[in-house]
């Protein structure tokens, strides 16, 4: 039986007359009713018997039946997969982060993404800016978000989160009365700032280098959670970009932006020459509108 003999045949099988299958089938009833004259012919077997004006089925044609239909059901699991590939609820998306937007905001993008998808499957892999870009280049990652700039010129990229290097401290530290924080005011007190390798060391040397003076670095990490939660058991100023406080709240910290200004930028990243999958599409799109509607909730943005 060839596949069309196969869908005419379980449409009369399921609706019990010519008429009806042709109207499932979208097509005419002489149409139906030729496809399975040729059907009979080919397999040179009667399957249907026509008693009192109506068909009904032989023998051999209840003995096909079951394997016919499993046929047509695996065809319509088919057709429902292809379609949640369409709409973005089907298959698997692998994401480097820099690891201070990978625990805030990405975290929470991915949590509310998955929860009406549970077809989709998130990889999300906390990385440093040089690693994602390197995760995406070689293909370990289909997307990335890392801190500005990016130049290798086979990624694509897009600005994805705006904001400015602030301070974490704590709720009674004597500058948290302060609404904004002059770099000036950091000298009296020790400083959390970034491992020499760390992407945003040269960011913080740079704005301090800048103000003229020397405070003391009395730790350094190479997360800004650890120097988020350092800064609320300590009297230190820690020196961070404010994502992951922008999606969570940690309890006895203040947030300050810090004068001068120092910008920052998350850019989405993605390789030129690969097509995106349509989870990714769909991803970046959830991505997008979450960060939008938390913009402007913290001091840092």
């Amino acid at each position: 039986m060839k596949l069309r003999h196969m869908e005419v045949f379980h449409a009369i099988m399921r609706t019990g007359s010519v008429t009806a299958a042709a109207r499932i089938l979208n097509v005419t009833q002489p149409a139906v009713s030729t496809m399975l004259k040729n059907c009979e012919q080919q397999l040179g077997l009667k399957l249907f018997e026509r008693i009192g004006g109506r068909l009904h089925p032989t023998l051999e044609a209840e003995a096909i039946f079951p394997d016919v239909s499993a046929i047509f059901a695996r065809l319509d699991d088919v057709a429902r997969l292809t379609q949640d590939m369409v709409g973005g609820r089907f298959g698997t998306l692998t994401i480097g982060a820099s690891m201070a937007i990978a625990n805030g905001q990405i975290a929470k993008a991915v949590a509310t993404f998955i929860s009406n998808r549970p077809h989709v499957r998130v990889e999300l892999i906390p990385l440093t800016s040089p690693r994602v870009i390197e995760a995406v280049v070689n293909g370990e990652a289909e997307i990335g978000v890392a801190f500005a700039p990016v130049t290798n010129p086979t990624l694509e990229t897009e600005i994805l989160l705006r904001s400015e290097l602030s301070c974490a401290l704590r709720e009674d530290h004597p500058l948290a009365a302060q609404s904004v924080i002059d770099a000036a005011d950091l000298a009296a007190y020790p400083v959390i700032s970034y491992l020499p390798q760390a992407m945003l060391r040269p960011v913080v040397e740079g704005v301090l280098t800048d103000t003229g003076i020397t405070p003391s670095l009395s730790v350094q990490v190479n997360q800004s959670l650890l120097g988020i939660m350092i800064a609320r058991w300590s009297r230190s100023v820690a020196l961070v970009e404010p994502y992951l406080l922008n999606t969570i709240q940690i309890p006895e910290v203040a947030v300050r932006p810090l004068r001068p200004a120092t910008p920052l930028t998350m850019l989405l990243v993605r390789q030129k020459a690969a097509p995106m999958s349509k989870v990714a599409v769909q991803f970046i799109a959830h991505l997008k509108r979450m960060i939008a509607a938390t913009a402007g909730h913290h001091p840092g943005l």
